[in-house]
């Protein structure tokens, strides 16, 4: 897969330099030079430090991507949000993992679902990047980098918080405060491998919150997440005494079948189209009837 640029500069510059500055890691240009790829200015090959002049068109040519065979495909259907030559978003249903359990027999999850459609549409590269994850009864968008290049990219945007995403929860019990902030470090919990806690030996986790709507049983709030740990939202609320409803994990009431949570909006930079992709999902069923009873509540109670 190639990919190419036009050098705009006003001097010279080592083609090594040209391609950092179009996101090019050093690692994508070794795996060029020792895998199989090449680097090119005006169709020619070049090493990293041949110069590219204003005005040259510049390229780095990367091999196919093999896939793990120990990851199996499975036909399992999942909802495409967005698909162009570097990127697969994916609208997750509950229920479904995003990345395969070593515990279970059947390898069932967005990877092993999404390795199938790469076979079944023969695209160049096969391997399954992921680099957003959600939980597996959370619903919502998850983005697949369809290569190596559009992964680096990603992993570079996340690192510098830069890919956006917004989630709507339903949480137990009136939330008072229109618009807050939970700034509270999140640990391990000792006795459990999964569960996570707040503590002061965990990491800094940040998670701001808009109230759309409240009653006595439940509120619904919109939230953005400003760094990303392991069931930050769930154990952020409740931490607060609002665990998520469905959450039963985190003392949530067991009024759903999965804990209350969808990401509904995502925007991300692409580089390869020069612009920024941003994405909705729609509230899935079991999240717009639950959301349809409280905000009639609502109404009802200002009446």
């Amino acid at each position: 897969m190639e990919f190419a640029w036009v050098y705009t500069g006003n001097q010279p510059i080592k083609l090594r330099s040209a391609l950092k500055q179009r996101g090019v890691t050093s690692s994508l240009i070794k795996v060029a030079i020792f895998h199989g790829g090449q680097m090119t200015i005006n169709h020619e090959p070049k090493w990293a430090i041949d110069l590219v002049e204003p005005g040259d068109r510049f390229a780095i040519e990367l091999p196919p991507e093999v896939p793990n065979d120990h990851v199996p495909a499975c036909q399992a259907p999942f909802e495409i949000a967005y698909e162009d030559r570097d990127f697969l978003v994916i609208n997750k249903a509950a229920g479904v993992a995003t990345v395969p359990a070593h515990n279970v027999a059947v390898q069932d999850s967005l990877v092993n679902r999404v390795k199938y459609y790469y076979q079944k549409q023969g695209y160049e590269n096969q391997v399954t990047h992921v680099a957003t994850r959600l939980d597996k009864d959370t619903s919502g968008l998850v983005v697949f980098p369809k290569h190596r290049f559009a992964h680096a990219v990603l992993d570079d945007q996340l690192k510098h918080h830069t890919v956006k995403k917004e989630y709507v929860a339903l949480v137990s019990g009136r939330i008072t405060i229109t618009h807050g902030y939970i700034d509270a470090p999140i640990q391990r919990d000792p006795e459990s491998f999964v569960k996570r806690q707040v503590g002061l030996d965990g990491k800094a986790a940040v998670t701001e919150y808009w109230l759309t709507h409240a009653t006595d049983q439940a509120s619904i709030v919109k939230i953005r997440l400003h760094t990303g740990r392991t069931h930050q939202i769930r154990v952020h609320f409740s931490y607060l005494n609002h665990p998520l409803l469905g959450d039963v994990m985190y003392g949530g009431p067991a009024v759903m079948d999965r804990q209350a949570l969808h990401c509904q909006w995502l925007s991300f930079y692409s580089p390869f189209l020069g612009r920024q992709i941003e994405l909705n999902a729609p509230m899935p069923s079991d999240m717009k009837t639950a959301i349809e009873k409280i905000e009639s509540i609502n109404k009802r109670d200002a009446d």
